[in-house]
C-alpha cells in the first residue's frame, strides 16, 4: 500500500473538464508507488508556487555518455533534506524505438513489466524525438533498468548536444503512399552514427527523420536537420475503373471543390475527354463517360493532396526516391525554420543507394560539428553562413530546386522589352 497521499486541490481541478487528464493516470500509478505519491505532492508545490523545481546533474549508464534525462528536486526544508523524498530523484531512461514505431503485445508487456520493477511504470510513447521515455527511476536502479531493456535488444536513444534518435514513419511496411523503405533507410543511419548518438561532441543536437512521402507523417520538415521524404519524378498514376468508382459516388461537387480547387498549382483541369491533351508530362484519366482529369505533371509538386482524396484512382509515379531537406527546427535563437531542399531527388531503390545517403549524412554532421556554433541548430548555421557555403562544403550542385519559391522569383528575362518599348511608342506617335 502506497502512502498517504497530499492534498492537490489545483491537480484536482485538471481533471474536471470534458477531456481525459493525466492527473487521473497518476493517481491511478499513486495506488501502488510511493515515487508517483511524492510526484503528484511535488507537481501541486510547482503549480501554487508557479515555479519549477527540478534540476539537472550527471547520471548514466556504463559505456554511455546520454540517454538519460537526470531530475533532481528542488524543493527542500530548512534542513535541506527533500520534501518529498519518494520523488527527489526523478531521472529518464530514453530508449530507441523500432522503425515505424512496432512492437509487439509481449514486447509491451515486457517494458511494462521492468519499469514496474525499477520505475514508477510511467511510459511514455514517445517523446518528440521519437524516444521510448521511461520516466522516474532513482540513480541506483537506472543500470538495472537499462540492463533489462538492453538484453530485450533495445538501445540507449540520443541525449544532449547529440545525434538524436531517428524516427520514420510506418511507410512501406503499411502504407501505399510510401516511396522508399523507411525503416531501413533509419536503422541504416542510425547504425553508421551510435559512436555520435551515445557519445555527445556536437556542437549542439542533430536530428534524423524520414518519411516516405509528401504528407511527411513524421513532420520531418519541420522538426530535423536532415530530412528524408520520399518522392517520384516521373509521371502520376490512374486507374481509370477506381476513378468512376470513385466519381459515381462523390459527384461533380467533391471533384471540383476538394480536388481540383486545392491543387496547389493548378496542375488538374477537369475536361471533356476528346478534349484532352496527350504529351510526355499529362496523366488523363476517365472519370465517366464523356469526362476526365488531365494532370500535368510538370507543374505537379507532389503535394499528395490529389492522391489523399483519390487513393488508387490517383497514385504516386514508379521512379520513386526521396527529396532530402536540411535544417529544419522549432523555435530557438532565429525562430522556426523548414527544411531546405539540399538534394532534389535522391533514388533509393539499391543497396548502393542506401549506402550513399548513410554517406550524405555523415558528411552533414562533420560539416556541422566543423562550422557549427555552440548551441546552434544545422538550420542556424546555414542562415548564417549562407546556403551556397553549405552546398560547396558538401560538394553538392546548387539546383533551382532549392529556390524555396520558384514561381514568385522577381527575376524575369527581358528579351525584346526594348523592341516593344519602341513599337508602343511608334503607335502613340502615329495616333
Amino acid at each position: 500500500m502506497a502512502k498517504k497521499p497530499h492534498a492537490t486541490p489545483n491537480l484536482d481541478q485538471l481533471e474536471s473538464g470534458p477531456w481525459p487528464s493525466f492527473v487521473t493516470g497518476l493517481k491511478r500509478l499513486a495506488e501502488d508507488k510511493d515515487s508517483v505519491v511524492d510526484l503528484l505532492g511535488h507537481l501541486e508545490h510547482s503549480y501554487q508556487t508557479r515555479k519549477g523545481y527540478w534540476k539537472g546533474g550527471t547520471v548514466g549508464v556504463i559505456g554511455y555518455g546520454g540517454g538519460v534525462i537526470p531530475r533532481f528536486t528542488e524543493i527542500k526544508d530548512e534542513h535541506n533534506k527533500p520534501v518529498f523524498p519518494d520523488a527527489a530523484e526523478f531521472h529518464t531512461l530514453r530508449i530507441m524505438p523500432p522503425g515505424g514505431m512496432h512492437y509487439d503485445t509481449k514486447t509491451l508487456r515486457q517494458f511494462c513489466d521492468i519499469w514496474e520493477r525499477h520505475g514508477t511504470g510511467l511510459i511514455a510513447f514517445h517523446g518528440q524525438s521519437g524516444d521510448i521515455m521511461f520516466q522516474g527511476v532513482t540513480s541506483e536502479n537506472t543500470q538495472k533498468a537499462f540492463d533489462e531493456i538492453n538484453e530485450m535488444g533495445f538501445d540507449m536513444g540520443g541525449a544532449g548536444p547529440s545525434v538524436r534518435t531517428s524516427m520514420s514513419c510506418v511507410g512501406a511496411a503499411r502504407c501505399e503512399q510510401s516511396c522508399f523503405d523507411e525503416a531501413r533507410a533509419l536503422r541504416s543511419m542510425v547504425n553508421a552514427n551510435l559512436d555520435d548518438l551515445h557519445r555527445p561532441a556536437l556542437p549542439y543536437k542533430f536530428k534524423f527523420k524520414f518519411s516516405g512521402c509528401s504528407n511527411d507523417c513524421m513532420n520531418s520538415i519541420q522538426r530535423s536537420d536532415m530530412a528524408v521524404i520520399g518522392t517520384w519524378r516521373d509521371n502520376m498514376r490512374t486507374d481509370e475503373v477506381l476513378a468512376k468508382k470513385w466519381f459515381a459516388k462523390h459527384g461533380m461537387n467533391e471533384m471540383v471543390n476538394d480536388v481540383i480547387a486545392r491543387c496547389p498549382t493548378k496542375a488538374i483541369q477537369l475536361k471533356e475527354i476528346k478534349a484532352v491533351k496527350s504529351g510526355a508530362s499529362i496523366s488523363s484519366v476517365a472519370v465517366s463517360d464523356s469526362l476526365a482529369l488531365e494532370i500535368d505533371n510538370k507543374d505537379c509538386v507532389r503535394c499528395m493532396h490529389c492522391i489523399n482524396v483519390m487513393t488508387g484512382a490517383l497514385a504516386s509515379g514508379t521512379d520513386k526516391g526521396a527529396t532530402i531537406l536540411v535544417g529544419g527546427k522549432r523555435t530557438l535563437k532565429i525562430g522556426d525554420l523548414m527544411g531546405t531542399v539540399a538534394v532534389p531527388f535522391f533514388r533509393l531503390q539499391n543497396d548502393e543507394d542506401y549506402e550513399q545517403l548513410v554517406e550524405l549524412g555523415q558528411k552533414i554532421i562533420e560539416f556541422f560539428a566543423e562550422n557549427a556554433l555552440e548551441h546552434e541548430r544545422t538550420g542556424e548555421m546555414i542562415e548564417r553562413i549562407g546556403l551556397v557555403n553549405f552546398l560547396e562544403g558538401l560538394d553538392l550542385d546548387i539546383d533551382a530546386n532549392m529556390v524555396s519559391a520558384p514561381r514568385t522569383n522577381p527575376y524575369v528575362r527581358m528579351d525584346g522589352w526594348d523592341e516593344e518599348v519602341a513599337k508602343i511608342n511608334a503607335k502613340k506617335a502615329a495616333a
